[in-house]
């Protein structure tokens, strides 16, 4: 059984750098053709795909221009850990942030991921 877990603070000031970590147990996240997704959901909105970063280390960002230059994803395999950090954060970036995967493909517009974090809230302000 796949188990992830999001850590980071759960309030960032506005113009700083939100950084969040996802310690992945029960698989490595250098498994083939899985990739290892950051989504958040804003109070009151859908689902957001930000980025994944897949097993042989390739990243994929949305190419919303208002995200995908502050978007960076890595990963540290020494630990099983990927970390999402979203940069230059307004408080609309406030949302509940998660980390989830799939085997196959980096974004899916159902969000039928296989494996979810449980969210972690982080909210900007100042």
């Amino acid at each position: 059984q796949v188990q992830l877990q999001e850590s980071g603070p759960g309030l960032v000031k506005p113009s700083q750098t939100l950084s969040l970590t996802c310690t992945v147990s029960g698989d490595s996240i250098t498994t083939d053709d899985y990739y290892w997704s950051w989504i958040r959901q804003p109070p009151g909105k859908g689902l957001e795909w930000l980025g994944a970063i897949a097993y042989e280390g390739s990243n994929y960002y949305n190419p919303d221009p208002s995200l995908e230059s502050r978007t960076i994803i890595s990963r540290d395999t020494s630990k099983n850990q990927f970390s999402l950090h979203l940069s230059s954060v307004t408080p609309e970036d406030t949302a509940v942030y998660y980390c989830a995967t799939r085997q196959g493909a980096p974004y899916y517009s159902d969000f039928e991921y296989d494996y979810w974090g449980q969210g972690t809230q982080v909210t900007v302000s100042s």
